[in-house]
């Protein structure tokens, strides 16, 4: 029997079963009396262990009858549930969601299940020493791998979490270099921690310590013999880096690696499947590779309740194909308005009708709720918490709120980085939370909620807030703000500062970055969907992060306007409002043409010479159109020469010829067969 054409139905109902898996046992730990939840997470590992038996995954069946066995006592009344137990299951749950994203790959599913098998074995007989036993073994072997410099391949580990491994992705993808760094200080060194305080100095005025071993508390307590080692992101090349280090005196060695990244993608994978729900994020299917790499989205039909699995590949086709019948739409439409044949007008209006139809339905089929990039987060937040010691209750409102898939691909990393600021960076330790007079638990709120064409995502918590003092203090030490202005900063203008390149509060170099650190990814990311991001703060009371996103990335409303002879498409979501001002409105300030809208002083940017486009020779007329646009606090007037008017266009890449093109983002075809560029406003806003 050829079990390959049952592939795709056993990846897909296995992640659904482990999604609701790990729910139910964020819910358990919770409730640890709740025989309900117990009978619902057996019923899905039971259905796991069947499922995996037939397609021949036998050491997932192997690890899911196991774990089947301690449901079964629980259930039963036989076994009271621990931290430890809840452990054990959870650390099983992560490899069986391992195996599956293996399986995903092409791969045979096969893992080396022997720890958690022998430790959920040692749960069912009531060996508790035995689970001890084997999670010395484990240490041992870590300690001893470190030990001997790295892995069994060679390459070395550098034991980084799911967020560390997240900075190194994308710093690597921005052109950062990476390096693992040992220093060994001379034996007859008096201050260790000064000189550990030195070298961790010098290394931020370069660039980003992600990662230190020892941990900097112990560094600082001087709890290390005399070497120490870091992963470290900067623009500047290896010797560079390497002399510096060298020479602070006491030094005796150093030694600078390039950081692999194909071993630390591989580390990414294992923490993200640790971190996220395994039925979670279109986003990490997505980078699967190998035959069984189709996702699978399920759309509900309201008649009979009933649902059907369809390909996203195919929902994918079918809306590029719907986007070229939208560009013959307006081509039929501006022809039967030139033609004027009253017949061809009546169809050509029912058409675009239809068509408005058809592309509100293939939008809607398209539209995937936000709860599934949300699902990886409990749990996130649960094993930070116990990493960090804090406690903190994660509230997560308007799951149900829907994106366009390609949205969703892409706003995990981003949720990623604020979620780990707020709870290690803004919710205070339950001891500090207590001398405040708060709950020594901390809330962290994840909101989604829709509002006109676009998705709002909010991440709120109730610690101690953003210092802007030292948010200022900071950026003038680092050029980013000139003294003599930063008076005149609004607090809302000083907590954007966050989103500086490289910015970080923190005193201290740490292994989760400070406040402010992979803030400027986060603004990146979001602005390259065409969305924004904002903070808001109130000392000692919180720190609230809203993002801004589009519906849709592809089919937006825009306006058309002309410069010259050419005309670019200008996002609506982006303009504020359209004006026609009188030459002598405009007036000059520090060598910029600005106007004055609405009591703001608003630069004005030409897009005749930003894109350069020659002059057509025709008259000037004595007012300038502007178009007002926005990037969050920020305006800018765009100066045409006219406005066409607002239309739905399709957004289609340059391609792969033409790459970080400055103020684009794409092109359309508009009606006449002409294409009109579609310009990036927040590329243009300073």
């Amino acid at each position: 029997m050829d079990m390959n054409q049952y592939l795709d139905m056993f990846i897909e109902e296995s992640k659904e079963h482990l999604q609701a898996i790990n729910a139910n046992l964020l819910v358990l730990e919770n409730d640890p009396e709740s025989t309900q939840i117990v009978n619902e997470i057996f019923r899905s590992a039971h259905t796991l262990k069947g499922m995996s038996a037939t397609m021949g995954f036998e050491d997932m069946a192997s690890l899911t009858h196991e774990a089947e066995n301690v449901l079964d006592l629980i259930r039963n009344d036989k076994l009271k549930i621990n931290s430890d137990i809840m452990d054990v299951i959870f650390q099983s749950v992560d490899l069986i969601e391992g195996m599956v994203m293996n399986i995903m790959e092409g791969g045979d599913g096969s893992a080396d299940v022997s720890q958690p098998v022998a430790k959920l074995r040692a749960i069912v007989s009531g060996d508790f020493s035995a689970i001890a036993n084997v999670a010395a073994q484990e240490a041992t072997a870590s300690v001893e791998q470190v030990a001997a410099g790295g892995s069994e391949d060679g390459n070395r580990e550098y034991d980084l979490d799911e967020f560390s491994l997240t900075v190194l992705k994308q710093s690597k993808e921005a052109g950062n270099n990476l390096f693992w760094i040992k220093v060994t200080l001379q034996e007859n060194c008096l201050l260790k921690a000064a000189r550990a305080y030195m070298v961790f100095d010098q290394l931020e005025s370069m660039g980003e310590v992600i990662k230190s071993t020892p941990a900097v508390e112990d560094l600082e307590n001087e709890r290390f013999d005399l070497s120490f080692e870091v992963v470290f992101v900067t623009m500047e090349p290896l010797e560079k880096v390497k002399k510096a280090i060298s020479n602070i005196s006491e030094i005796e060695e150093v030694l600078v690696e390039p950081v692999e990244m194909k071993e630390a993608g591989k580390q990414a994978k294992q923490a993200e499947q640790q971190v996220a729900s395994a039925a979670a994020a279109p986003a990490e299917v997505k980078k699967a590779e190998g035959p069984a790499q189709n996702n699978t989205a399920v759309k509900k039909v309201t008649a009979g309740g009933k649902t059907i699995r369809v390909d996203i590949e195919r929902l994918d086709v079918l809306m590029n194909l719907f986007s070229e019948l939208v560009i013959d739409r307006g081509r039929l439409e501006q022809l039967a308005r030139e033609l004027g044949k009253s017949e061809l007008q009546e169809t050509v209006e029912h058409m675009s009708r239809i068509s408005g139809d058809l592309q509100n339905i293939i939008l809607t089929m398209r539209m995937v709720p936000v709860e599934q990039v949300f699902n990886r987060f409990p749990r996130m937040i649960r094993d930070l918490a116990k990493d960090l010691n804090k406690k903190v209750n994660l509230e997560i409102y308007g799951a149900e709120t829907e994106l366009d898939r390609t949205v969703i691909d892409e706003i995990g990393d981003p949720l990623v980085h604020l979620l780990r600021n707020s709870l290690d960076h803004g919710v205070e330790s339950p001891a500090q939370r207590k001398q405040a007079g708060k709950p020594e638990e901390g809330t962290i709120q994840l909101r989604a909620f829709h509002s006109g064409n676009h998705v709002f995502i909010e991440v709120k918590d109730d610690g101690a807030g953003i210092n802007k003092d030292k948010v200022l203090k900071k950026a003038i030490e680092r050029g980013i703000v000139n003294p003599a202005n930063a008076d005149s900063l609004s607090d809302r203008q000083i907590f954007e500062l966050l989103f500086s390149s490289g910015f970080s509060t923190a005193e201290v170099i740490s292994d989760i970055s400070g406040r402010g650190v992979g803030l400027d990814v986060v603004k990146t990311k979001i602005e390259s969907l065409g969305g924004n991001v904002s903070v808001d703060s109130v000392r000692g009371q919180g720190t609230t992060f809203l993002i801004q996103l589009p519906l849709t990335l592809s089919i937006i409303s825009a306006m058309l306007v002309q410069v010259q002879n050419e005309k670019y498409a200008v996002p609506l979501s982006s303009i504020i409002e359209t004006a026609v001002f009188r030459k002598d409105q405009i007036m000059m300030a520090h060598r910029q043409k600005v106007i004055d809208f609405r009591g703001r002083v608003v630069p004005l940017v030409s897009l005749q010479e930003i894109f350069q486009i020659p002059d057509n020779g025709a008259d000037k007329d004595d007012e300038v159109a502007v178009v007002i646009v926005r990037k969050g606090e920020k305006m800018a007037g765009l100066v045409v020469d006219s406005f066409i008017g607002q239309q739905e266009i399709v957004l289609k890449s340059l391609g792969k010829y033409l790459v970080n093109v400055f103020a684009i983002s794409g092109a359309t075809i508009l009606g006449d067969g002409q294409v009109a560029l579609i310009i990036d406003c927040n590329a243009l806003i300073k």
